[in-house]
């Protein structure tokens, strides 16, 4: 009996995040990211975007993941398809946390290699993170940090690496992780 207890706390954890979140449209998290200071410029000077809403991210112990649909333009803002993001990872993670999250893609070369199929980031592509308080990221491509207010009113700061330039706004939630893993995005034509 003791161990129907912890699986039941377990399940909890990691779908609580989930049921939390409240499906915004696309066009709101447009919004928020086009007045999310530097992230608005990408808008006017990349090939396209992806979108997704709401991703959520749960782990506990060793074991963690996310996931999220979203869907994909052109700068123009013409509908391209759907696309959904997963991730899992190895390492100590635990709680569960919702976010927004935009891809942008420079050129057609990116818009391309991320509409033909599986698309991929390495453990060392970093997002910005745009939430309130300070923010910092790291990857081999360099550094950046930000400081912003709320989900209204953030201000971020961010580059392109390989083609790709990556935010996030962080919805609700709490988590803990000190782990390795790659986002992995399947795109699906409309």
């Amino acid at each position: 009996m003791k161990l129907k207890t912890p699986l039941y706390l377990v399940l909890l954890l990691l779908f609580l995040p989930f049921a939390e979140a409240q499906a915004d449209s696309y066009e709101d998290t447009i919004k928020v990211f086009r007045n999310a200071g530097e992230s608005g410029g990408f808008f006017n000077n990349s090939y396209g975007y992806a979108v997704f809403p709401n991703v959520g991210k749960a782990g506990i112990f060793f074991i963690g993941g996310s996931y999220g649909k979203g869907k994909v333009y052109f700068s123009s803002g013409e509908f391209v398809g759907d696309a959904k993001v997963y991730k899992g990872n190895a390492g100590w993670t635990l709680g569960g946390q919702v976010f927004s999250q935009i891809l942008f893609f420079e050129d057609k070369r990116a818009f391309d290699e991320f509409t033909n199929g599986n698309f991929e980031f390495s453990a060392d592509a970093s997002a910005v993170a745009v939430t309130a308080g300070a923010s910092a990221s790291a990857s081999t491509a360099g550094s950046s940090a930000g400081i912003s207010g709320g989900r209204n009113d953030a201000k971020t700061v961010g580059s392109y690496y390989k083609g790709v330039a990556t935010f996030t706004v962080a919805r609700g939630g709490l988590m803990y992780e000190a782990a390795i893993g790659g986002q992995k995005y399947k795109f699906s034509p409309k």
